[in-house]
């Protein structure tokens, strides 16, 4: 059997999920011509429904290493990376794969625009995870703090009224009123940061109309309707050549970058770098 006819024998057994027979056959396809990209693409889809994340990104890579512009490498690839948490590295290949897509005009639905979305969502969720610990550790560390110099100031009033017992006894209750005092404002200032961080949202008018994500370049149509450029620029390209909300006749050349939306935007992304990644 020749190369080719190996990849249609794996591409039929893949159809079938016989993903184990289907490797076997491409990897045979690969032993008589090393060369053709695909044929490692096809392979790492199988590994990628057996969940073989390694083999996955091994194969892409040398896919990649024959052709850089191949946009199933780069998508599969980034997919074997965010299963293995490596979320930088994930999303840049997904951002590749959306990229290339987009200029080789291949249509992959939203299926690469959704993994990218899922691999911020979830970079965003590890970081929170670790920013709580921190916090969570800087909270008792200062509690901490708190009731050892409440100790060193009671040894010391004790020291102090070793003859007075009452004297003691009255400087001792004002040191632990005070630590109460100030364990309790420790706690209401966390206690405030943790309430701010589940209040954390981005508001609707930042997002855009189509994929509800946070406006990254706006653009306004002539009915008044502000886009993210990327988003109504697909539609337009894939859908139709009219306004997705009015329904009215749009075309490329008739949008405008809304300047005073992209000020909005970029303030609250520097007061807000969370949302970045949300």
């Amino acid at each position: 059997m020749t190369d080719v006819d190996l990849k249609n024998r794996g591409n039929k057994l893949f159809a079938t999920r016989k993903y184990e027979e289907a490797i076997k056959c491409y990897s045979d396809a690969i032993s008589k011509k090393p060369s053709v990209a695909v044929y490692y693409t096809n392979r790492a889809l199988c590994n990628l429904k057996l969940k073989r994340w390694d083999l996955v990104c091994l194969d892409c890579r040398t896919a990649l290493e024959i052709d850089a512009t191949l946009v199933k490498a780069h998508f599969f690839l980034g997919q074997a990376l965010l299963e293995t948490d490596n979320f930088d590295e994930s999303i840049t290949h997904l951002q590749r794969a959306q990229d290339l897509a987009k200029e080789q005009k291949v249509n992959y639905g939203d299926d690469i625009a959704c993994m990218i979305r899922v691999a911020r969502k979830r970079r965003f969720n590890i970081a929170e995870e670790k920013r709580i610990a921190q916090e969570i550790e800087l909270q008792s560390y200062l509690n901490r703090l708190v009731l050892e110099d409440r100790d060193r100031q009671i040894e010391t009033v004790r020291r102090k009224y070793e003859d007075d017992e009452e004297k003691a006894q009255e400087e001792i209750i004002r040191i632990e009123q005070q630590t109460d005092n100030h364990i309790t404002e420790v706690n209401a200032l966390f206690a405030k940061l943790d309430e701010r961080r589940r209040k954390r949202e981005v508001p609707d008018y930042l997002c855009g109309k189509i994929s509800f994500e946070i406006l990254r370049e706006p653009v306004v149509t002539p009915s008044g309707i502000t886009y993210d450029r990327k988003d109504i620029e697909e539609h337009l390209q894939r859908v139709g050549h009219f306004d997705p909300i009015t329904r009215t006749d749009l075309t490329v050349d008739q949008l405008i970058p809304n300047l005073a939306m992209k000020e909005v935007v970029d303030s609250f992304l520097t007061e807000n770098e969370w949302a970045l990644d949300y």
